[in-house]
């Protein structure tokens, strides 16, 4: 999974803690550091070839920022199946514009890291699942 911190938000508290709460889930968690740009978040999540993108923002760019993550990496080639994540102060009358640009969830201020990890990872396995099984639609089986 790769955790970013795009735009000019110097605030990554957040963001290293839930990139922790992953690593002791067992989850591989690249995080971008500081400032990384929509281009250089789809760039880094092609070449890694992550599950997930989460993103935190505070600085109140999200409506900008986070559809333009999304579109970076399907034009990148990103795989579909990516689970798209949202956290730091956004307003409730924003989060639906996001859910339609493509975010799964958006985790407030207090969200349980439990919450988070256990969403996420849920969210992964299904798409996971999903794709074996379309895969196997097209396969017989002699059992």
């Amino acid at each position: 999974m790769l955790i970013s911190k795009p735009g000019l938000d110097g605030h990554d508290r957040g963001a290293k803690i839930v990139a922790r709460a992953f690593e002791e889930a067992g989850a591989e968690v690249i995080y971008t550091g500081l400032q990384a740009t929509p281009e250089e978040i789809a760039e880094i999540a092609k070449r890694e070839e992550v599950d997930v993108v989460g993103v935190s923002l505070l600085s109140g760019a999200h409506n900008s920022l986070m559809p333009r993550v999304i579109e970076r990496c399907k034009e990148s080639g990103v795989d579909d199946g990516v689970v798209y994540l949202l956290g730091g102060i956004i307003p409730q009358e924003d989060i639906p514009a996001l859910l339609a640009a493509g975010v799964e969830r958006v985790f407030g201020p207090g969200s349980e890291l439990g919450e988070i990890v256990s969403f996420t990872l849920e969210r992964v396995a299904e798409r996971s699942v999903g794709e074996i099984v379309s895969e196997m639609g097209t396969k017989s089986f002699n059992l």
